[in-house]
């Protein structure tokens, strides 16, 4: 009788205890998240710099991805890579991040016209023309694989895709989907700075300020950044609160005074963009006589940053991976597009954040570089010539007719010439115990305390072509975008260089004091299938998938049936 009773008293009390289980569980699921990654990778696991980020939005911040429509597989692929992404940021951020997936055909409102796609046009945002096939034969398909991060006082574009070839690979958009995370996180961050970081274009020793430097300063420093002129010579000290110091192909020597005061500014935990040509050899020389002398300018410069780790050596580097020019070949006034060994087109074998997944880099009469041994300096290789290069002293002679006959290929033996660094740690004064009479008494006179060694982390990154982040003209001065080959530009035999990527990923990278670069070192691998395998076992697995969920689910019902019959059958009366 006991036993019956207690078996009545739990039937009663069944139904309430399941209602009430449930009812706690659903209030700790909405508090309590829990995700697991199983990914090799991590696609799913946000970085750490960026969690700190997303937890620091007060006001929402609204996200317009424009991925939306019939896309192309590939872009599909995108667009479902982007909303796992936000999802994830959302899961940190709540209901702060307001995520809408639009078309960019429809109309921005009822009461007007315009689309989504004339909006994008205007910021700059070209469309990808790609060609589709379809039953009728072939179709041209716009993509604009943008997105918007705005809030009420900003708006900010996010580039998805940063390629715009027509042929897209699974290795294209994986190096895309891994970039995602860096792109949103930037952007967000950049809508909730306060005040834009401080960058100085430095103009005292040369430095061009005409049309070339036209994509550098208007669309790579103005829009984001805080940007003036600096003559070092008018100040008496560099400000420490300079986020970036900004030095494009300086041709006028640096005296001591100037010098010293980059030394210090350095040793504050100063950032440096360094941009210089070591030879002076330029193309307007060329064009005018058809050949040019190539000789050192004598920067007074080199000491300095053979201190801080670095040497730019007086030479050029002739690659066989090269970018092209105009030359009249047999004489009669036809000129033929052929390769151009004093223009080397770079590279990076590493997967530094600045430099991943970023493409060609084009140089214009590069010099090559050495590290020195330095004490607490790290020192990482940005960009590199081909496995098929050389490099010429100087003084030598460049001259037009060199390309009136195939180059010797022998000749070009040497690999992976080194031509942009980056320097990074607490560097030491080239000034220490020895300081001259003439700077001493100027220390004294502006009140200036002298610094021996760097008080926090520095960061300089030195590129051996003062013409990367310049931009040519077409068309009278008409400016073209850093990096564009002027002959060929708006043929068929375009080719995109990352010049402008290269310019802005060094700026960022100097200027990222949260840490979000992190996320850059991400990589979305391609799973590899193994097609023999799969015609081997297909059969195998077809009848696996087919018979084993029915047999699971028979093995159950037969056990829970024996369960039921044990427990609940009474016992025989004695």
């Amino acid at each position: 009788m006991f036993r019956s009773g207690s078996y009545k008293i739990s039937q009663r009390w069944q139904w309430p205890l399941l209602i009430l289980s449930l009812l706690i569980l659903n209030a700790l699921s909405s508090v309590i998240h829990t995700r697991i990654d199983l990914t090799s990778e991590k696609r799913f696991t946000l970085s750490r710099p960026v969690v700190q980020s997303l937890k620091k939005i007060k006001q929402p911040v609204y996200i317009d991805v424009f991925l939306k429509g019939n896309l192309p597989s590939g872009f599909r692929q995108l667009a479902s890579s982007t909303e796992d992404l936000l999802r994830e940021f959302r899961e940190v951020a709540g209901s702060r991040i307001i995520v809408r997936f639009l078309d960019p055909e429809d109309k921005i409102s009822q009461a007007t016209d315009v689309s989504y796609a004339d909006s994008l046009n205007a910021l700059g945002l070209a469309p990808i023309n790609l060609t589709s096939q379809v039953k009728a034969g072939q179709q041209q398909q716009y993509v604009y694989p943008y997105a918007w991060v705005h809030n009420s006082d900003n708006i900010l574009p996010v580039v998805l895709f940063p390629e715009s070839k027509k042929l897209l690979s699974a290795t294209d958009i994986n190096n895309a989907s891994a970039l995602l995370e860096f792109q949103f996180a930037k952007a967000i961050h950049q809508l909730l700075q306060t005040e834009k970081p401080a960058i100085a274009y430095t103009i005292g020793n040369g430095e061009p300020q005409d049309i070339n430097v036209y994509d550098l300063v208007e669309n790579v420093l103005k829009p984001k950044y805080d940007l003036f002129t600096f003559d070092i010579n008018r100040v008496k000290a560099i400000p420490e609160n300079l986020a970036l110091l900004v030095m494009v192909k300086p041709n006028i020597p640096f005296t001591d005074e100037e010098k010293f005061k980059l030394d210090q500014y350095i040793m504050s935990g100063g950032k440096l963009l360094l941009f210089m040509d070591r030879l002076d050899a330029e193309m307007d020389s060329l064009q005018i006589k058809n050949e040019v002398i190539a000789y050192d300018r004598d920067l007074r410069i080199h000491d300095l940053l053979f201190r801080y780790g670095v040497r730019v050596n007086p030479d050029l580097v002739m690659d066989l991976q090269c970018d092209f020019l105009p030359f009249d070949v047999n004489g009669n006034g036809q000129f033929e597009l052929l390769p151009w060994n004093y223009f080397p087109v770079l590279q990076s074998s590493g997967g530094h954040p600045i430099t991943k997944n970023i493409g060609f880099v084009c140089g214009r009469f590069v010099n090559s570089l050495d590290t020195v041994e330095t004490d607490g300096i790290r020192k990482t290789i940005l960009l590199e010539s081909s496995g098929n290069a050389r490099t010429i002293g100087s003084p030598s002679l460049i001259s037009g007719r060199e390309n009136a006959t195939s180059p010797d290929d022998a000749r070009f033996t040497k690999h992976n010439i080194p031509v942009a660094v980056l320097l990074e740690g607490r560097f030491r004064s080239l000034y220490d115990n020895r300081i001259s009479n003439a700077i001493r008494d100027t220390l004294l006179k502006n009140n200036i305390v002298f610094r021996s060694g760097g008080e926090k982390e520095g960061k300089i990154i030195v590129v051996a072509d003062g013409d990367i982040p310049l931009n040519n003209l077409v068309k009278g001065n008409e400016p073209i975008p850093m990096g564009m080959n002027p002959y060929t530009y708006g043929t068929q035999r375009e080719y995109p260089f990352a010049n402008r990527n290269f310019t802005e990923n060094c700026i960022e990278y100097m200027l990222d004091d949260a840490g979000l670069n992190e996320a850059k070192s991400k990589e979305h691998k391609t799973p590899l299938f193994n097609s023999a395998r799969i015609r081997e076992e297909r059969s195998f697995w077809q009848y696996v998938n087919l018979l084993l969920p029915p047999a699971l689910l028979l093995m159950y019902g037969f056990v829970f049936n024996i369960y039921r019959r044990r427990k609940y059958t009474k016992p025989a009366k004695a």
